[in-house]
């Protein structure tokens, strides 16, 4: 059969990557047509999308010629709910079978837009336990079969290196890691830089040595406008200390499991934080208009994940103006240094992974959809 998916965004493109494994599994046969990230840019905020909406019409457009002539058996819409919601209506009224997986957080804020799920998608996946209650009780049936996020991490840190391995393949000193994790978008970076920078020069932190987990997409001139370079660094006895950060590339799970503690974007990665079992801040902010845009619709208690699943808050949340450097490396020191608090996050962590159930979600999502399709 032929399948055509879409993700807009790196963390989509490994979600649709277990799921094509998984099709392929029950259909050998499978013939897939992929839209991904490196088409189309990160929708960065309300504000900064309406910028890029020619952008996006265009790619919309290519898109729909696309599909229309491939004409696939499926159209699978993965995350990206800006871009995907729009195909959505597009495929469904062009008579194609429509499945989303990874829903639209529609529970977050938006919620009309269940309306829209009913009428267009076909059938609805998702990845988070409480989804299943508040969509059901909204006239949707969805589909939880666990979160795949538990078989990357676990394939991932199966092939992981050492300790010592890491230290020495990425030129690291033999001292505690605190681990930075600024985003995948421009918009997220530029407002975390200049207080992830703050934390190199603070005399408290001096012990630690700070590692950024470069962004799949994003080139190391990037970073480098924003946290200098280290080799540079390295060379200049004189650099100012926070020119010392260093980026690692295709090693954020290892760059977690070894770090003593996190500075996140709130995202998947702070997700991920949690899984691998690493202490975290989360640490988000953006236009300042589209932050209050976003705080007056928001609808849940927390913006991170894990923290939603837990229904309680495992770990802070330092958003906008309360995001400062002085709040963060305060945060870090307690997360380093106080054992009770650790402990008591690592429990809450360890709870949030057994809400997941067991591996082998994107395997078997997989055959739901195959049979579904067969039907």
């Amino acid at each position: 059969m032929k399948y055509y998916l879409i993700a807009g965004e790196a963390s989509g493109d490994m979600h649709a990557s277990l799921l094509m494994q998984g099709l392929l599994q029950r259909d050998p046969q499978a013939d897939f047509r992929l839209w991904g990230s490196d088409k189309m840019e990160a929708v960065m905020g309300i504000v900064e999308v309406i910028a890029k909406a020619g952008r996006i019409r265009r790619n919309l457009a290519m898109c729909k010629a696309d599909i229309l002539a491939w004409c696939p058996d499926v159209v699978i819409l993965v995350d990206y709910p800006g871009f995907n919601l729009k195909i959505a209506r597009f495929a469904h009224d062009a008579g194609f079978k429509v499945f989303y997986y990874i829903a639209p957080k529609v529970w977050a804020s938006r919620e009309r837009r269940v309306e829209f799920l009913k009428r267009y998608v076909d059938k609805l996946f998702v990845i988070f336990p409480f989804e299943v209650e508040w969509f059901r009780s909204r006239g949707i049936e969805p589909v939880y079969e666990g979160n795949p996020l538990i078989d990357s991490i676990e394939t991932a840190l199966q092939a992981a290196p050492s300790r010592e391995e890491f230290l020495r393949a990425n030129g690291l000193e033999d001292k505690p890691i605190v681990a930075l994790l600024p985003g995948s978008r421009l918009q997220e970076i530029k407002f975390l830089a200049p207080r992830f920078r703050e934390l190199a020069r603070d005399p408290r932190l001096s012990a630690f040595q700070f590692v950024i987990a470069g962004a799949p997409g994003l080139r190391e001139d990037v970073y480098e406008k924003f946290f200098g370079s280290a080799n540079q660094a390295s060379a200049d006895k004189e650099a100012d200390a926070s020119m010392g950060i260093r980026v690692v590339y295709g090693q954020a799970y290892s760059l977690l499991r070894h770090s003593a503690a996190a500075a996140v974007a709130s995202g998947t990665a702070s997700l991920e934080a949690a899984i691998i079992g690493t202490p975290q801040v989360v640490c988000y902010g953006m236009n300042p208009l589209s932050f209050k845009i976003a705080i007056s619709i928001l609808k849940v208690p927390y913006v991170s994940l894990a923290n939603l699943i837990a229904n309680k808050l495992i770990f802070k949340e330092l958003l906008q103006d309360k995001c400062t450097p002085e709040a963060i490396s305060e945060e870090i020191l307690r997360l380093t240094g106080n054992a009770d608090y650790r402990a008591a996050m690592l429990a809450d962590y360890a709870a949030v992974r057994q809400a997941f159930g067991t591996p082998g979600a994107a395997s078997r999502i997989a055959s739901v959809m195959y049979d579904s399709v067969r039907r």
